[in-house]
């Protein structure tokens, strides 16, 4: 059997540990730079897939920062508009309670001046409320968009004066699974309250003389009333033989007229569907008109509050206050006082549609808290690097890099020349 021999150099000994030496050196270079990190893909070299990978979860991560900012802009907003709401409640009691004050028989028409006064200060702040802006320089109350001031004051010289217009979009731009609105609806909010009881109103003749008013009334027979109508005119005069007030009522809808009606002070009086109480003393001839209300007529709750302002008033003055006895003060002070019940429970349905923007804003803010844990823990996955797994791995490729220096210096006195000295 032939032995075979193979001749190595030492040139070629010492490339080798040369070689090995570098790469140890490398690894072990590009070890401590991934433990630096805490990274185990610091270049995409290092892993494509997991860098492409960490790259989407990043780019979600970032989308998911920038879409909670924003929505805490909008919960900053949104919160400061249920505060300005709160506020316009606390204001909107406050003139109830002076109205109801106003109703006391023994007032004069001097103090009915006085409080007047103060609820056209109670108004001028609500408009401000209305007006009210966020930290933005936004208005909370634009809806879909308006003007710097979106409630505009302006006088015509027609009654009623002053008007108020919303000036912007009405609506509200709607909720998602990652944003709120920014703004409330200034329209839904302040605009287009229903007038009296919202289905018909009562009205004083224009020619009384007495002291007979009305409540706003309310529907009693919904059907009935769909087919009697809300359009009546009730008259009022004293029976020539009993010397008995009366009253003749037509309907103005069927041209049914009913005659010689007895009355009496606070009577509930049916007429169809609906019904009033019926109030005061009326002279001879009194009227009452009923008439449906248009829904294009409706008055904004500042209007409402200047009705309100002008029935403290005797009829045709601004100055002069009236009496207690005076049939047009205690008939639209039954309306004022109805008016402002509405704009309450107005102002409070809105309210109520911030809080719930509230609370979905938090609950937002836990699903994106959730997705973003998400996508960190997809990012983590991706690149970061098991630190025990790496300092074993570092530890050992410094031993391998240890031990291929002492092998280097070897291969360095492995020379012919050493050999024979």
């Amino acid at each position: 059997m032939a032995n075979t021999f193979t001749r190595l150099g030492t040139a070629n000994t010492f490339d080798a540990a040369r070689q090995t030496l570098q790469t140890r050196q490398s690894t072990l270079a590009d070890l401590q730079a991934k433990l630096t990190e805490g990274k185990r893909v610091v270049r995409p070299s290092d892993d494509p897939t997991s860098a492409a990978q960490a790259e989407r979860a990043q780019t979600r991560i970032a989308r998911i920062t920038v879409e909670q900012r924003a929505l805490e802009t909008q919960k900053s907003a949104i919160a400061l508009g249920e505060s300005t709401l709160g506020d316009a409640t606390t204001l909107l009691q406050q003139f109830r309670d002076l109205l109801v004050q106003a109703g006391n028989g023994a007032n004069s028409p001097t103090e009915r001046e006085t409080i007047a006064k103060q609820l056209v200060g109670l108004r001028d702040e609500l408009v401000t409320l209305a007006n009210r802006k966020d930290a933005n320089g936004l208005p909370l109350f634009h809806g879909l968009g308006s003007t710097s001031a979106p409630f505009e004051v302006s006088a015509d010289g027609t009654v009623p004066d002053p008007d108020y217009s919303f000036n912007g979009l009405a609506g509200q731009v709607g909720a998602n699974d990652v944003a709120i609105p920014g703004t409330l609806d200034g329209r839904a909010t302040w605009m287009d309250v229903p007038e009296s009881n919202g289905v018909f109103k009562v009205s004083l003749g224009a020619g009384n003389t007495g002291r007979l008013y009305a409540d706003v009334g309310l529907v009693k027979d919904a059907s009935l009333m769909g087919s009697e109508g809300t359009d009546f005119s009730l008259t009022f005069h004293v029976d020539a033989a009993t010397g008995a007030m009366r009253y003749d009522v037509t309907n103005n809808t069927t041209g049914v007229v009913t005659t010689g009606q007895p009355y009496k002070e606070n009577q509930t009086i049916t007429l169809g569907g609906i019904s009033m109480v019926v109030k005061g003393v009326p002279a001879e001839g009194d009227q009452l008109e009923v008439d449906a209300t248009v829904p294009s007529e409706r008055p904004s709750i500042f209007g409402v509050l200047d009705r309100a302002i002008a029935g403290m008033y005797e009829p045709g003055s601004s100055i002069k206050g009236a009496s207690s006895t005076n049939a047009n003060f205690n008939h639209e002070l039954a309306i004022s006082l109805a008016q402002v019940d509405t704009s309450l429970e107005r102002i409070g349905a809105m309210r109520g549609r911030a809080g719930d923007l509230l609370n979905r804003a938090d609950r937002i803010h836990d699903t994106q808290e959730d997705r973003n844990v998400q996508a960190e823990g997809d990012r983590s996955r991706a690149e970061d690097m098991d630190m025990i797994q790496g300092l074993s791995d570092f530890q050992n490729q410094q031993t391998s890099y240890q031990v291929a220096l002492q092998t280097y210096a070897s291969i360095q006195k492995l020379s012919l020349f050493d050999f024979i000295r």
